[in-house]
């Protein structure tokens, strides 16, 4: 038998630590930290609450230190102390415990040792969401994002080449050599443009404004390739997502895979809290809903039944060209599947057995309710 722990909550906040994720004190500890850095670098703010400052701020790399080796000390347990000290993660919750104590310890300036806390901005970097599609992203878009930066640099280079030949003798201080132009090419292209070097001479001027047309269209396609990548992304997450919530539905087990697999094009998920209304009497009905996992309840006349997983409701509305009939509200967090009124019919042609399913249930439905 495990002897009790004195302090349960503080047991809890170590094994979420080791976990290696962030925990909300971390996230906390992070913003902290990095504020008071900010406040670190106001010489008036600073020497207003420098005690304060300085407290908290030690307090953080405290926390951070701490974390470390509850980390290292887990690792060790699980024989993998080397395996975690040399991951990403190790290594970043390494330095961020040690850099600015080492870098003390050599003498070097305090604000500036306090200035290396701004990587304990990249702790929270595992727990973005959608940094795993953002790679995947960039990963298989690699190809087109690749020509589109070659294009950049093609342009880049022949714009510095045109602007120290028309501009040299013009402006030698700001065009006298191809590097020099270089910076004004790429305030230019990148659509910043600074106003520190500006061509004079006609032609001059229209290279540029050519420069700039092509900084739009290089970055608008930087853009859409990334946007079309994530739109495709999205697709196939929420494909996978509710491929799998269907499989686990026992009205669509007498699918086959490909059946299965036009069904889920058909629907969508919607994850709801407890006690949420979905459909309310008296509405016109526009879609029916199956029940991946959760529960709901119909409130009828008189009584109240219950649906849990794998059911299906809203169907009767659909099929009689109907006002809802009944009030129904979620009882505890579900996921279900909504199948729209137009996809409602098409799978109904489509699969005349889910079609007879669906009408024999809403039958037996409508002669329980009279």
């Amino acid at each position: 038998m495990s002897k009790p722990h004195a302090f349960p909550a503080l047991e809890l906040f170590v094994v979420a630590t080791a976990g290696r994720n962030m925990t909300r004190p971390a996230y906390v500890a992070v913003l902290t930290g990095v504020a008071m850095m900010v406040l670190l670098t106001v010489d008036p703010a600073y020497e207003a609450a420098h005690h304060w400052v300085d407290a908290v701020l030690w307090a953080c790399l405290a926390f951070f230190l701490f974390e470390w080796v509850v980390r290292l000390q887990y690792a060790s347990k699980a024989d993998r102390l080397w395996t975690y000290a040399l991951s990403g993660r190790g290594l970043l919750d390494g330095f961020s415990a040690a850099a600015i104590p080492l870098a003390l310890v050599l003498g070097a300036n305090p604000k500036s040792a306090w200035l290396l806390g701004i990587f304990w901005m990249f702790k929270v970097v595992p727990g973005i969401p959608g940094l795993r599609q953002l790679r995947r992203v960039l990963v298989q878009e690699s190809g087109p994002l690749l020509s589109v930066l070659v294009i950049f640099l093609m342009v880049l280079f022949l714009a510095s080449v045109a602007m120290y030949f028309l501009e040299r003798d013009a402006q030698p201080a700001g065009f006298g050599s191809v590097p020099a132009a270089l910076w004004w090419a790429v305030a230019t292209l990148t659509t910043t443009g600074y106003g520190d070097v500006v061509p004079i001479t006609p032609l001059g001027r229209l290279v540029a404004g050519l420069v700039m047309i092509c900084g739009i269209g290089v970055f608008g396609l930087w853009a859409g390739i990334l946007a079309t990548g994530f739109a495709a992304e999205t697709r196939r997450d929420n494909f996978l997502k509710t491929w799998e919530s269907v499989s686990k539905v026992p009205f669509f087990a007498s699918l086959g895979p490909a059946a299965i697999a036009d069904v889920t094009h058909m629907l969508r998920t919607m994850d709801l809290p407890a006690r949420t209304m979905i459909i309310r009497k008296g509405q016109q009905g526009d879609c029916m809903y199956f029940i991946a996992a959760g529960e709901v309840e119909v409130d009828l006349p008189g009584k109240k039944v219950t649906l849990g997983d794998g059911a299906f409701f809203g169907e009767m509305a659909l099929l009689g060209n109907n006002l809802r009939s009944a009030n129904i509200t979620t009882t505890r967090v579900s996921r279900l599947l909504v199948l729209d009124l137009v996809d409602f019919r098409l799978l109904m042609a489509r699969h005349p057995d889910l079609a007879e399913t669906i009408d024999a249930e809403a039958k037996r439905r409508e002669l329980e309710n009279k």
